[in-house]
């Protein structure tokens, strides 16, 4: 039988799991549930897909439901500063003595599937998702907000049966494992709608929309669509690092929220999170208070996600690690961020669609990119330097600097005080960084 004594051997075991298998299935989780009592059936909690902005969107929700009295459990992926972040109620991580307490009570059946699957046991992420169900069964959150991993169909969170089901947005990602067109991308993520579980859709484009629809009507599924049966509209900017938006259903308007999350993806991931609330209240039968929601979006905060961590000079962290992500990022710096010389500390996995990344931010005339490499997480690799760079078109030449740390340095000694300096490309890469600035790491 495997021993753990602490939380270090804890971790250095979950880590030390298989990351995939070769065949995608559901089977193996609903085994090891099944193995551990059914945890997964004993929460009450909403599921949230989507290709980007499903932390965000997690956070706007969770605040909201703080502020109306909830106890909120959390699961997100990957952690920004510690394994223990992907667990949490309130905001609060799991604490390392309850994720040993927690592994330990995990391990026999671990080690009985190990031996009994033809396939081996459980992955990393499903022995992830096995404690976090585990833990929430006990009793110590109201409702658990639950961040998909990749995809939606076969990712080891889709054995749950939520109250609620949210699908943020859908653009191309993890193309390998979930399909090179937007509609397949959008059959995965529409694997989480289950039969008449509400759905909240974000802003979608034509193709997957149409998917997502088709399935919500095949399961029966109330669908909450992103300017239909909601909408949202963007004020304008009156202050730097506050935005405000009117949103408006059939049945409610709520005028001048606020929010401090910039761009206007995240107004959209705001307003998802609130049509999410409003069915979750509406299926609590609860009343809806105004000053709830109003202090809910105004307080939330999801570190990482275009944070300022530097006032002069002005630095941001944001984890975009993806096209879409970039193509949000850049409108953001050229409506808002125009009046700046922008420089670009930027660190892109190998497996990401970097050429197009580097191009979609370099076409700014502002922005000033220094591209750089860091330790990427476990057996991933960072895309190498000359092949990042190679065939790219942009405004500015694209300075190269191995080091992360001295690509930092050397941004900060060509730019002026009144410039930005943007440190981005992977959300791996930005957990590095926000130690130079943040010290709670």
């Amino acid at each position: 039988m495997t021993i753990v004594k602490n939380y270090e051997e804890a971790l250095a075991f979950i880590h030390g799991r298989t990351k995939f298998k070769k065949i995608p299935t559901l089977k193996r989780m609903q085994t090891f549930m099944k193995a551990l009592g059914n945890p997964e059936t004993k929460i009450k909690a909403i599921h949230i897909a989507g290709t980007n902005g499903k932390g965000s969107t997690l956070t706007f929700l969770r605040s909201m439901l703080q502020e109306s009295g909830y106890r909120v459990g959390t699961f997100t992926s990957p952690f920004l500063t510690r394994f223990n972040e992907r667990i949490s109620v309130d905001g609060v991580p799991i604490s390392d003595d309850e994720i040993l307490r927690i592994i330990q009570k995990l391990i026999p059946v671990i080690d009985h599937l190990d031996a009994t699957l033809p396939e081996g046991g459980p992955t990393e992420f499903e022995i992830v998702t096995a404690m976090m169900f585990s833990y929430f069964a006990e009793g110590h959150a109201d409702v658990v907000l639950i961040e998909v991993g990749i995809g939606g169909l076969y990712d080891s969170t889709n054995v749950v049966n939520p109250a609620l089901s949210v699908i943020t947005n859908i653009g191309f990602d993890h193309m390998k494992l979930l399909g090179n067109t937007l509609g397949k991308i959008a059959a995965q993520k529409a694997g989480i709608i289950k039969k008449g579980v509400p759905v909240v859709a974000g802003q979608l484009n034509e193709e997957p929309l149409a998917v997502i629809e088709k399935v919500a009507e095949k399961k029966q599924s109330l669908l909450f669509r992103f300017g239909q049966e909601y909408q949202a509209t963007h004020r304008h900017y009156q202050e730097l690092w506050i935005q405000k938006f009117d949103f408006t259903t059939h049945h409610v308007q709520f005028k001048d929220l606020r929010i401090k999350m910039l761009g206007n993806y995240q107004i959209n991931n705001a307003a998802a999170a609130l049509q999410a609330y409003l069915v979750f209240m509406d299926q609590e039968k609860l009343p809806i208070l105004e000053k709830n929601i109003r202090k809910g979006l105004a307080n939330a905060f999801w570190p990482g996600r275009f944070e300022k961590v530097n006032e002069q000079p002005l630095v941001v962290l944001d984890g975009a690690h993806n096209e879409p992500a970039f193509e949000e990022i850049t409108q953001l710096l050229h409506t808002h961020f125009r009046q700046y010389e922008i420089y670009v500390v930027i660190a892109i996995l190998e497996d990401k669609q970097y050429h197009k990344m580097i191009q979609t931010l370099g076409k700014l005339k502002n922005v000033h990119l220094i591209a750089t490499t860091f330790a990427g997480p476990g057996s991933r690799k960072v895309a190498d330097l000359q092949e990042l760079t190679k065939n790219v078109q942009t405004a500015n030449p694209i300075l190269k600097q191995e080091n992360w740390q001295l690509a930092i340095a050397q941004a900060t000694q060509i730019m002026s005080e009144d410039d930005l300096l943007l440190i981005t490309g992977s959300l791996y890469f930005i957990s590095d960084a926000r130690k130079l600035f943040v010290e709670d790491n």
